[in-house]
């Protein structure tokens, strides 16, 4: 039987690479995202029959409960959970409204929390049988440093890390590995959706790295090949910065 996996977040970006790098090796996925419109335009792009879209509002707990149920229904042995949803908003925190707070936190983190605790049982399944069972989070290099204008955003991406520190100790005795990754600025929609300085006043993504470029979501995915794999079998509890560099020392503008 070919390896599952729920990756969230699944409709674009670094959700979507992951989901088109698993199905390319095979894999079974379970993609989640807001709605089923959103989640129409990489269905098609995906073509596969192994790819399961299915929407959930991951902010709802009850709604999250039912998906997860109704993947267990299909796939009781899930061997990677990758969660990629997340929202930014920007804006200084003493000005920014209570609704986007409160997106922010409930997606990045209370989302993720449910996503973890509704799944969980499905990835323990897997390892009890013999199997890999990981679990990828999504931090941020934000969490490492962050910045004015994102600072709720940085808020969530700290949650994370700590999350992941948390989860991967309680989930050692069941063999599943948990951590996370900490991108730098990567070229999605969330970012090009947030990226007119015109809009936000002096917030600015993190830009080019010292490397001379942005990360594409494969950059990121090609990392998570490696947690996914054989070679990762003593890493858990880890964060990953994957920012060619960006957070390691400032380098001025020339």
């Amino acid at each position: 039987m070919p390896n599952t996996a729920i990756i969230t977040g699944a409709a674009s970006g670094i959700g979507k690479e992951a989901a088109r790098d698993l199905l390319a090796k095979g894999w079974i996925v379970y993609g989640i995202d807001v709605s089923d419109a959103a989640l129409a335009p990489a269905t098609r792009e995906l073509a596969s029959d192994r790819f399961h879209p299915r929407p959930c509002d991951l902010r709802d707990a009850s709604a999250v409960a039912a998906v997860m149920q109704g993947i267990a229904a299909d796939a009781p042995k899930v061997n990677a959970l990758i969660c990629s949803a997340g929202v930014l908003k920007i804006g200084h925190l003493m000005e920014m409204s209570v609704d986007d707070f409160d997106l922010v936190q409930g997606v990045n983190v209370r989302g993720l929390w449910l996503t973890c605790r509704e799944a969980m049982p499905m990835v323990r399944a897997a390892t009890a049988a013999g199997e890999i069972g990981r679990v990828i989070l999504m931090s941020s290099i934000a969490a490492i440093r962050p910045k004015i204008d994102s600072g709720a955003y940085s808020m969530s991406k700290a949650a994370v890390s700590q999350l992941t520190q948390i989860l991967a100790a309680e989930s050692a005795k069941y063999g599943i590995l948990v951590n996370a990754l900490a991108p730098g600025t990567v070229d999605t929609p969330m970012i090009h959706q947030q990226g007119d300085p015109g809009q936000h006043k002096g917030w600015r993504p993190s830009g080019n790295s010292p490397l001379g470029r942005v990360a594409e979501p494969i950059d990121i995915v090609r990392v998570m090949r490696f947690l996914l794999s054989e070679d990762a079998g003593y890493v858990t509890g880890t964060i990953i910065p994957v920012d060619g560099g960006t957070r390691a020392a400032f380098v001025p503008p020339t």
